[in-house]
């Protein structure tokens, strides 16, 4: 339980053993508290399900996109491959980082790109960034098929956001960790579900069949990649972590 003090300038969280944490409201521990419970609260509301981007709904924590962004401004990709395309809203994200770059394109990915979205997304003005493959993610078939829109020389980012199954993300694990380049990332989102486990639109068995179990499974036997969180690019104040959907996700190759 949490408890936010404003008179006293504290926060109070009861421990699962019973005891007390209290934290001044002016710490970064208090801050990682309380958001915390604002990220299991958002979860129970729907919260994310509330924004555009460019006019596509794009079902993502925005926290979760400044971070991305300041990656792909490092990175600089030269392509972009998201798995999981729903309403398209990642998509055009991406493709308007791109374009404010004037480098890199987005294929996206997903076993079914329903008629009204496919639609809006080939209608929208960043189309041009974007190439749109239906089919599982982690069919052979599509693999290759995005495999041969890539150059040789080309840096990849490869982000994976459609099933959250332990077992799926650890397939498209597998399938698209060979085409990051090195230096660059494969980011598994959505580890959330270990945290939300219990909460409602939960399944039971979240709080090990998520995608967090897949990358943790996957980095024993790829000593190629390490879990590497993204540094804040720029931070004149106190707090460290991210508040995120996306814990544990961001595995780097190593050069």
């Amino acid at each position: 339980m949490l408890t936010i003090d404003e008179a006293g300038g504290r926060v109070i969280l009861q421990q699962a053993d019973g005891t007390h944490a209290v934290h001044a409201l002016d710490t970064p521990a208090a801050f990682e508290a309380v958001s915390a419970a604002w990220l299991r609260c958002g979860w129970d509301t729907k919260y994310v399900y509330s924004f555009t981007w460019m006019g596509r709904p794009i079902i993502q924590l925005p926290e979760d996109m400044i971070r991305i962004q300041e990656v792909i401004w490092r990175l600089r990709p030269d392509v972009i491959v998201e798995t999981g395309v729903a309403h398209g809203g990642s998509l055009v994200f991406y493709a308007s980082v791109c374009a404010a770059m004037g480098c890199g394109r987005v294929i996206g990915i997903d076993v079914e790109i329903r008629p009204h979205n496919r639609a809006a997304i080939e209608a929208h003005p960043l189309a041009p960034h974007i190439t749109l493959v239906e089919g599982s993610s982690t069919d052979p078939r599509n693999i290759a098929t995005v495999e041969a829109a890539i150059g040789p020389d080309e840096t990849v980012l490869v982000i994976l956001d459609s099933n959250h199954s332990r077992d799926h993300v650890a397939a498209e694990l597998e399938a698209y960790a060979p085409l990051v380049s090195p230096g660059s990332y494969i980011v598994a989102c959505d580890g959330i579900m270990a945290q939300v486990a219990g909460a409602p639109r939960t399944q039971p068995d979240w709080s090990w069949n998520n995608p967090i179990s897949a990358v943790e499974a996957f980095l024993e036997h790829n000593p190629a990649f390490s879990l590497e969180e993204p540094a804040f690019a720029f931070n004149e104040g106190r707090v460290r972590n991210r508040v995120t959907y996306w814990p544990k996700s961001f595995l780097r190759r190593r050069p």
